[in-house]
């Protein structure tokens, strides 16, 4: 058990991170400053044309002061954004369309990183400018600036190089972590419900895969095998596998960016939400396949099977050390929500499940209809259930015809 005092210490000096949140305004305000100096050099520059002033090598300089303004405003938000995502506070920006691709996976080493070959890149203007007025740059500055500009890319490319073993060690550290905590781990069950209890479905399939053998601790793929037998999925799917010509309309970047399973560290969720047979389960799949060789344990089943489920281990009494236990699971899929109604006991349940994961652990959920119609299928329980699961949610909504049907009538057609 935790000394109290020492964990009141350790609260109080994590606070102080909110010491860094003013300097990350200052900046903002440097960039303010940085937008008036771009104006002021491109309204110099339009008067200068204007009145026939401007010579063409007066006119590459000014561009080229344009873009180090540009290229500085560009590595000041970098600093702004990710810097105060890193050490000061999270920023929610999960699901929002323009939410640049490196902060789905920003640290410190990335951040080091894109700001070394940032430094590098207007390193590279400033030299061009000299080469460009060279008639009026000395040899000794044209000297310095390439000798300066060469240890940019010198050390640019040794941070480079120490980040990417670093970073290996890190992931290799949480896999292993997360082997130690789990290992006992089993396939999961499929619990059927009790004679004469009611359940959404009449038939529930047996467990999909079969125990899996035990794994040499020394061999991480082998781990994230293990990890996908035990997950149950229906059959391995791949996202390079998935068909992106068929869905009339999905956001791939949104796809991209969730097959980092960066979401799963976030504890946030995926909605996948499309007519039958575009692809959601294929996608649901896949993201579970990434997020096992990521090092989480995933746990798939249909609405229908996480219904019998969960109904059994209320009427046992147990249904507060079932939803206990699925946290040993990072990752939970539910597949094929809509497909069939449930009785407001049910719907309940799966409010219980949703409440309890909320900002502890993630779900992929699959379903034919939009979130403000889940109503259709969980009655009352909807609005309450769609604002614990949406609140940190990628929703990736996917159009067009079903892939089977469609194959199906090529093949009648041929």
């Amino acid at each position: 058990m935790q000394n109290t005092p020492t964990t009141t210490l350790g609260y109080a000096l994590f606070a102080t991170r909110w010491l860094q949140a003013p300097l990350y305004f200052g900046l903002v305000a440097a960039q303010g400053v940085y937008v008036y100096k771009f104006f002021k050099e491109l309204w110099t520059l339009i008067l200068m044309c204007v009145s026939g002033h401007a010579t063409e090598t007066y006119v590459m300089l000014a561009v080229l002061k344009l873009v180090d303004v540009v290229m500085i405003a560009n590595l000041l938000i970098m600093v702004i954004v990710g810097g105060y995502e890193t050490f000061v506070s999270r920023i929610g920006l999960q699901g929002h369309r323009d939410q640049p691709e490196w902060l789905s996976h920003v640290n410190s080493n990335v951040l080091k990183v894109k700001l070394a070959t940032a430094i590098v890149g207007i390193s590279s203007v400033h030299l061009l400018q000299m080469f460009v007025d060279v008639h009026h740059t000395s040899h000794h500055a044209l000297m310095w600036g390439t000798v300066i500009h060469m240890a940019f890319i010198a050390s640019a490319a040794i941070l480079a190089y120490m980040s990417g073993p670093m970073a290996a060690q890190s992931d290799r550290g949480h896999a292993d972590r997360d082997h130690a905590d789990h290992a006992p781990a089993g396939h999961p069950q499929v619990v059927r419900p009790q004679q004469g209890q009611e359940t959404p479905a009449a038939t529930l399939p047996h467990p999909r895969q079969p125990e899996p053998e035990p794994v040499p601790v020394s061999e991480p793929d082998a781990d994230a095998e293990a990890r996908i037998r035990a997950a149950g999925f229906p059959a391995r799917k791949l996202l390079e596998d998935f068909d992106q010509q068929h869905p009339r309309g999905f956001d791939r970047e949104s796809v991209a960016r969730l097959g980092k399973a960066d979401f799963v560290t976030a504890r946030h969720n995926v909605v996948f939400v499309g007519p039958t047979g575009t692809g959601k389960t294929h996608l649901a799949v896949a993201l579970g396949v990434r997020a096992c060789q990521a090092g989480h344990r995933v746990l798939f089943a249909t609405a229908a099977e996480w219904a019998a489920r969960l109904s059994d281990a209320r009427a046992a009494g147990r249904l507060d050390a079932e939803l206990a236990a699925l946290d040993e699971h990072p990752l939970l899929i539910v597949d094929e929500i809509g497909y069939t109604p449930f009785d407001a006991a049910t719907a309940g349940l799966f409010f219980q499940l949703v409440a309890h994961r909320y900002e502890r652990a993630s779900l992929i959920v699959t379903s034919d209809r939009p979130l403000g119609r889940w109503d259709e299928v969980f009655g009352t329980s909807a609005p309450a259930m769609v604002d614990r699961l949406a609140h940190h949610a990628e929703v990736v909504r996917l159009e067009g015809d079903s892939y089977r049907t469609r194959r199906a009538t090529a093949a009648w057609t041929d």
